[in-house]
C-alpha cells in the first residue's frame, strides 16, 4: 500500500474548486476585518433590502447602513450592483483560469448567473413574497407568502428548475452548465458562515451562562440521538445508497445544507448527491418555518425558552431557524403574562442553532476518518494518515479560520464588545457575500436538475426518507427541550 500512496500535489493549490473556495472565502473575510474598526473595505457591496415594499428603498448600499462616515454616501446603489458584478467576476474568472476552464465561456455563464441571481432576488424580496408574520406592524400589511428571507432561496430554485425542465426541458445551454458551479458557491459561503459562527456565538456566549450550558448539552444528545437515527431509516429501511444516507443524515439531524455539503465531500460522494439532498432540505426548513413556531406558541407558552430550543433544534437552515425563533418570539411574548420573555426566545433558537453549526468542520473530519478506515478498507490494507489529508474537504478549513480567529480576537479583548464590533462591522459585509454565494448555489441546483434524472435515481424515497427522519428528529428536539429548558427563570 505504501508504494501506492499518492504524493501531495501542491498545484491543486491553485487547480481544484476545495482550495479555490478557500481563497475566495478567506479574501472576503480578510477584506471585512477592518470593519472592526468601523472601516468598511466591502462597504460598497448592495444589499436586497427583504422584506421590501418601495422600490426606490429596495435595495441599500451596505456602507451607508453601518457607519456614521460618509464614505459610501454619495454611491447610487445600482452602480454599488455593477461594482458587485464586476469583484466577483474578476476573482472567479482569475480561479477559473488557473483550474484551465475557458475564461470566455466562463465569463459568459457567470454573467448569466449573476443577472438571473440577482434580479430574481430583488424581485421575491418584496414583502408580500417574503415577510414573515412577526414583521407584518412593521410593514403595515395584513397578509404574505411568509416564507422568511431563506424563502427566496426556495424561489431561486424553483425558477430554475422550470428553466431546466421546461424553457429548455429537451436540454440546457452549455453557457448555463458553465455558469451553474454549485458546490463551488456553496463551499465558498460555507467558508464565510463560519465568521457569522465566530461572531454570533460570542455575542450569546456573553449573554446568560445557564441558557449556553444548557444550549451545549442538548445539542451534544441531539448528535448523538440525531445523526444514528436518521443514517439507520435511509439506509437500512429505505435501502438509500451508504453514501446518500449519510450525506442525508447530517443534512436533517445537524444544519442542513453546509452539513450535507461538507460531508459529501468528506466521504467522496459525487455532486448529485448534496445537490439534490440541499433541495429537500431547504424545501421542508420553509414547511417547518410555517407549522412549528405556531405549535410551540400553543403547546410551549408555560416554558417560553424551551419553544425556542425546539426551533433551533428541529429547523435546518440558519435563516429559516432565525425566522422560526423570531415568530415564535413574537406569538408567545404576545401572550398574557410573557412580555418579559420578548426576546429571549428568538435568542434561545439562534444560540441552539449555532452551536449546532459550530460542529459542522469535526463532523467532516470523523466521517472522512470512517470512511477512510472502515467503510473504503479493504481486508489487510493499512490507510495512511495522508489519505485523511486527501479526502478532508479543504473549504472546512477555511469555516475553521474564520471561525476561530474571531473567537481568538474575542477571548483577547473581551467578548462582548468584540461581539458588538463584529456583528456590527464584520459579518455585515461577510453575509452579504455569503447568502449571494448561497443564493447562486440554489440557482443552480434548480439549473442542473432534471426531473428524469431525479426519477431515474428514485428519488422520491429519499424525500419520504428525509420527511420520516425530520418528524423523529423534530418530536426528539421537543422532548430535549423540556427536558433542558422549561425549567428555567423568567429573564430579569
Amino acid at each position: 500500500m505504501s508504494s501506492q500512496v499518492k504524493k501531495i500535489d501542491w498545484s491543486s493549490l491553485w487547480k481544484k474548486e476545495d482550495w479555490w473556495a478557500l481563497w475566495i472565502g478567506l479574501l472576503i473575510f480578510i477584506l471585512s476585518l477592518p470593519g472592526y474598526y468601523n472601516t468598511y473595505i466591502l462597504g460598497w457591496v448592495p444589499r436586497v433590502a427583504a422584506p421590501w415594499l418601495n422600490p426606490l428603498k429596495s435595495i441599500v448600499v451596505i456602507g451607508q447602513a453601518l457607519t456614521m462616515t460618509k464614505a459610501y454616501v454619495g454611491l447610487n446603489p445600482v452602480i454599488s450592483v455593477f461594482l458587485f458584478y464586476l469583484f466577483l467576476l474578476t476573482i472567479l474568472t482569475i480561479a477559473a483560469w488557473l483550474m484551465g476552464h475557458n475564461v470566455r465561456r466562463f465569463m459568459a455563464g457567470f454573467t448569466i448567473m449573476f443577472t438571473l441571481t440577482f434580479v430574481l432576488w430583488w424581485l421575491f424580496g418584496y414583502a408580500y413574497l417574503n415577510a414573515t408574520p412577526d414583521q407584518y406592524a412593521k410593514l403595515h400589511i395584513t397578509w404574505s407568502i411568509p416564507v422568511g428571507s431563506d424563502g427566496i432561496l426556495i424561489y431561486l430554485l424553483l425558477v430554475g428548475l422550470i428553466i431546466s425542465n421546461v424553457v429548455f426541458y429537451r436540454k440546457l445551454p452549455a453557457v448555463f452548465e458553465i455558469g451553474a458551479r454549485t458546490e463551488w458557491y456553496i463551499k465558498t459561503a460555507i467558508v464565510l458562515l463560519g465568521a457569522l459562527i465566530g461572531a454570533t456565538s460570542l455575542k450569546y456566549i456573553t449573554l446568560a451562562v445557564t441558557l449556553v450550558e444548557r444550549s451545549l448539552i442538548a445539542i451534544i444528545a441531539a448528535y448523538l440521538i440525531y445523526w444514528p437515527i436518521a443514517y439507520l431509516l435511509s439506509y437500512k429501511v429505505f435501502k438509500l445508497d451508504i453514501k446518500w444516507a449519510a450525506t442525508l443524515a447530517s443534512g436533517v439531524s445537524i444544519c442542513g445544507v453546509s452539513a450535507a455539503i461538507a460531508t459529501a465531500a468528506a466521504i467522496g460522494a459525487p455532486s448529485v448527491i448534496p445537490a439534490t439532498v440541499s433541495s429537500i432540505i431547504v424545501l421542508f426548513a420553509v414547511v417547518e418555518l410555517v407549522i412549528l413556531p405556531f405549535a410551540a406558541s400553543s403547546l410551549l407558552k408555560w416554558a417560553p425558552y424551551a419553544a425556542g430550543a425546539w426551533m433551533g433544534l428541529s429547523v435546518k437552515t440558519d435563516g429559516a431557524a432565525a425566522a422560526s425563533g423570531a415568530l415564535a418570539d413574537a406569538l408567545i411574548s404576545a401572550q398574557p403574562g410573557l412580555s418579559t420573555y420578548k426576546g429571549w426566545i428568538l435568542n434561545t433558537a439562534v444560540i441552539n442553532k449555532v452551536f449546532i453549526d459550530i460542529w459542522i468542520g469535526l463532523w467532516a473530519f470523523i466521517l472522512a476518518v470512517i470512511w477512510l478506515t472502515r467503510i473504503e478498507k479493504k481486508p489487510g490494507e493499512r490507510v495512511p494518515a495522508i489519505q485523511i489529508w486527501f479526502r478532508f474537504p479543504k473549504f472546512v478549513l477555511g469555516y475553521l479560520a474564520t471561525w476561530l480567529l474571531l473567537w481568538g480576537v474575542g477571548f483577547t479583548v473581551g467578548a462582548a464588545s468584540a461581539a458588538k464590533l463584529m456583528t456590527g462591522g464584520i459579518t455585515p459585509q461577510t453575509e452579504l457575500f455569503r447568502f449571494f454565494f448561497f443564493a447562486l448555489t440554489f440557482m443552480s441546483i434548480g439549473l442542473t436538475t432534471r426531473f428524469k434524472t431525479l426519477k431515474e435515481i428514485k428519488a422520491g424515497r429519499m424525500v419520504v426518507s428525509y420527511m420520516v427522519s425530520l418528524i423523529i428528529i423534530i418530536l426528539i428536539a421537543l422532548g430535549l427541550s423540556i427536558a433542558f429548558f422549561s425549567n428555567l427563570p423568567p429573564p430579569t
